[in-house]
């Protein structure tokens, strides 16, 4: 004969209830306030494509200023 053991189902516990639970009772100078939603931090100036594409024409102008100044070795 199996020995089954009862299974303990957790409930779900709202605001005020894990407050209590974690911190005892809520006395007069604790409020559960609801916040909007947070707004975001900074708008995005350029995409990733925007990005890569600058790079790219940084190093293509590179390469150009490269290709116009002579190389100069220095003697020893």
């Amino acid at each position: 004969m199996p020995f089954w053991r009862k299974v303990d189902r957790l409930r779900t516990f709202d605001e005020a209830a894990a407050y209590a639970r974690c911190h005892g009772d809520r006395d007069d100078t604790v409020r559960v306030v609801k916040l909007p939603p947070r707004r975001a931090r900074y708008d995005l100036l350029a995409t990733g494509e925007e990005i890569r594409r600058r790079l790219e024409e940084r190093i293509d102008a590179r390469d150009a200023d490269a290709a116009l100044t002579p190389s100069v070795t220095p003697t020893v």
